[in-house]
């Protein structure tokens, strides 16, 4: 039968998640206010999406399995065996762990590490949740701020000898200081960084917090480092003695317009500070934490899957005036975002599945060329296009906004 289903997602209703952005966005009322932090699209087991089939309710990864085939299409299923990525709504009213990602190898060793010892799937000091890496896409709905890559030596040395001018250099905090900008002059610098921060005792790293805590004196006499002593002075109010509350000092600090996305690979040290929008990545929970945390940190491990060179990355934008349909360039194989925008008329689409389609705005009308049959889906919804589906080729009609994810080895093209 060709048709597309519509999912049935799982909500992760962590304490840093908003209790408006996704309950507006799917046109849900939250009495109790909870915190909607992320919907899950996919088929990972902490999360996974349902459908319906002729009345039947199943697992979305039990409909793929019945025909692997005609769901994935042949070189999907061949090359995965499953759908590869794993797509979400992401909505940050406070800030995410800083955290990065292992590459594929790090986390095929670290997984079968990890079971050699004989932890537990949900031990609580797991560093690997499963065998495959996580790069991802990041692509803001509203004004998103992020911290992402660190900087280079001289940035970093430069906004510590700031906040170093309000230390006695004999003080233990003004001492910690210095060792860090030293670190910072030799080879393997970032490094060394990083693990002297994350060594110092708590009565340093709580000094630092409310040296911190004095923004205002910071930003009168450095106002070029205000947005930097500002987040670090919200990062101190609410994780009190985390070595990490200096984060804006040595990470980038990014503030995406919506429709702007940024692709992080492994390695990258990253936080998402605040706002909505659509994150997309390899089907993976791979999390290794770096800070403004209350769960495990394993800083030697994090040491060890950390790409030390300086890097910012670089803000994918639509290009203006916006075209009816854009795809994010993004190096990954596991997955593709794109952005389409209808305005009325139908537009034929052309591209091999699988798919998932969220619309974000307005109502989305797809449709099977000479055939009968059309679907529609209001904005808040979602569904889950088989390759057979898009093999036979469909239209797309309607006023909306859609973000969809495909597999990156696809060639996504769209007809106006």
């Amino acid at each position: 039968m060709l048709q597309i289903f519509k999912l049935k997602n799982k909500i992760k209703p962590y304490k840093w998640g908003s209790p408006e952005w996704i309950p507006g966005l799917l046109g849900h009322i939250n009495p109790q206010g909870e915190p909607w932090a992320e919907l899950w699209m996919g088929v990972h087991p902490e999360g996974p999406s349902r459908v319906s089939l002729q009345g039947e309710d199943l697992l979305l990864s039990a409909l793929i399995s019945r025909d692997p085939v005609y769901y994935l299409g042949e070189g999907v299923n061949r090359t995965f065996g499953t759908l590869p990525f794993l797509y979400k709504l992401l909505a940050a009213d406070k800030p995410l762990s800083i955290q990065a990602h292992p590459s594929l190898e790090q986390a095929k060793e670290g997984w079968d590490r990890e079971n050699r010892e004989g932890l537990a799937p949900d031990a609580p000091d797991r560093n690997y949740k499963d065998p495959n890496h996580k790069p991802e896409i990041l692509c803001a709905l509203s004004p998103f701020v992020a911290m992402c890559g660190f900087r280079t030596p001289g940035e970093i040395r430069r906004r510590l000898e700031a906040l170093g001018k309000f230390c006695s250099i004999q003080s233990p905090l003004g001492t910690a200081l210095d060792k860090l900008s030293s670190a910072l002059d030799k080879p393997g610098g970032l490094k060394d960084f990083i693990r002297l921060l994350f060594g110092f005792p708590r009565e340093i790293t709580e000094e630092l917090a409310n040296k911190i805590l004095q923004p205002m004196v910071l930003e009168k006499t450095h106002p070029e480092f205000r947005e930097e002593w500002r987040l670090s002075a919200y990062f101190a109010e609410l994780y009190p003695g985390d070595p990490a509350v200096i984060a804006p000092f040595y990470l980038n600090c990014i503030t995406l317009n919506p429709g702007e996305a940024i692709y992080l690979p492994a390695g990258i040290l990253h936080a998402y500070v605040h706002g909505f929008g659509v994150e997309l990545m390899a089907n993976s929970d791979n999390v290794l934490r770096g800070g403004l945390t209350s769960k495990h940190m394993d800083v030697d491990e994090l040491v060890h899957i950390l790409n030390f060179s300086p890097f910012c990355p670089e803000i994918l934008k639509p290009p203006e005036p916006q075209t009816v349909f854009f795809n994010y360039p993004v190096p990954c194989r596991e997955f593709s975002l794109f952005l389409r925008e209808g305005r009325g008329p139908e537009g034929n689409f052309a591209g091999e599945g699988p798919f998932i389609f969220m619309v974000t705005e307005g109502k989305l009308t797809i449709g099977r060329k000479n055939q009968e049959g059309k679907w529609n889906l209001e904005k808040g919804e979602s569904a889950f296009i088989p390759a057979g589906f898009a093999a036979k080729g469909f239209s797309l009609g309607g006023t909306y906004t859609l973000y969809a994810a495909g597999v990156g080895a696809v060639d996504l093209r769209a007809e106006a």
